[in-house]
């Protein structure tokens, strides 16, 4: 299988001064130097809505930054999503994006009248998630990793992306600056693989 040549990285961290956005630049260095085209979605600079309104009963229009979240999504080969853990799960800027991004006919297609098959409209891509946590590693292997589960089975794997491979990185706030350079190492070698 040829090494993706097209990277998204979607950035979930809503803190510009976050260890995420280190991490983000880490791997597209290792990207880059490898000659990938890489682009950004970072979550916290779009201009949307968060709310899933109306749920799924009535369809709210996407914001021009949605739109071209979407466009990115079906561009990318490969899609790396960084974020960090909040109490099990992922920001709530970036829960509101994943609600508002991620819909039916745009990334998978439910069948009429049937509840367990539909249309998976993102095959032929793979993801690396990225997630830092402050949880003790025990205690988030105990709890059943709910927030790389959500993306990995629910949200990219519902959409027929595969693989989806995962990295864990923490405690973040005990870390060491040798520590966290050692991971950003570790990212960036991620990006000069594209994996």
């Amino acid at each position: 299988m040829a090494k993706p040549a097209r990277i998204l990285i979607l950035n979930g961290h809503p803190d510009a001064q976050s260890f995420c956005f280190a991490l983000h630049a880490a791997y597209k260095r290792g990207a880059e130097a490898t000659g990938a085209e890489v682009r950004e979605v970072v979550v916290r600079d779009l201009s949307f809505n968060p709310n899933l309104q109306y749920g799924y009963r009535q369809r709210t229009e996407l914001e021009p930054d949605l739109l071209a979240a979407q466009e990115a999504i079906r561009w990318a080969e490969h899609l790396v999503v960084i974020h960090p853990v909040w109490w099990g799960s992922v920001p709530g800027l970036f829960k509101g994006f994943l609600d508002r991004v991620f819909l039916p006919g745009f990334f998978f297609r439910k069948h009429p009248g049937k509840a367990t098959t539909w249309d998976r409209l993102l095959t032929g891509r793979s993801a690396r998630i990225i997630y830092t946590l402050d949880t003790p590693w025990y205690l988030w292997w105990l709890s059943g990793r709910p927030a790389h589960n959500a993306l990995k089975w629910i949200t990219l794997g519902y959409c027929g992306v595969r693989p989806i491979r995962g990295t864990a990185l923490g405690i973040v706030r005990l870390s060491t600056p040798e520590r966290r350079a050692k991971w950003l190492a570790q990212v960036e070698a991620l990006g000069a693989e594209r994996a």
